[in-house]
């Protein structure tokens, strides 16, 4: 028996907004995809780019790989003196997030505008 595709391909979108950077997560965040979104994170931390909000309004599915690998990502950036914010959560990955109790550790907000302000480099200018 064939497995279905899935209904969106991964990606990630990186955008800037002053000294912030937004990460546009969609379609499903498993093992085979977790690789994808570690790379984005070093990436910007070898940038010096260390104020980050994922933005997962378009995030359909998160396994525990997933979840493991959203973990990995906030240690990183927290460890390299940074903050990682997170927008757009859909009522699937909040309540994945709410019995995995990581809704304690990642900082949400109800849009980017909110996590963007609340960096303290930012001076409140959320022009993109």
């Amino acid at each position: 028996m064939p497995i279905p595709p899935r209904a969106k391909n991964f990606s990630i979108t990186i955008r800037q907004s002053g000294p912030a950077s937004l990460i546009d997560v969609v379609g499903s965040l498993t093992l085979f995809e977790s690789a994808a979104l570690r790379q984005a994170i070093t990436g910007l931390i070898a940038e010096k780019r260390k104020d980050i909000v994922l933005n997962l309004s378009e995030l359909e599915y998160l396994d525990s790989s997933g979840i493991g690998e959203l973990v990995r990502n906030y240690l990183t950036v927290i460890k390299s003196g940074g903050s990682l914010k997170v927008v757009g959560l859909s009522n699937k990955v909040e309540e994945i997030l709410k019995i995995t109790q990581l809704y304690k550790v990642f900082p949400e907000f109800p849009d980017e505008e909110a996590a963007l302000k609340s960096f303290p480099s930012n001076s409140g200018s959320s022009k993109f």
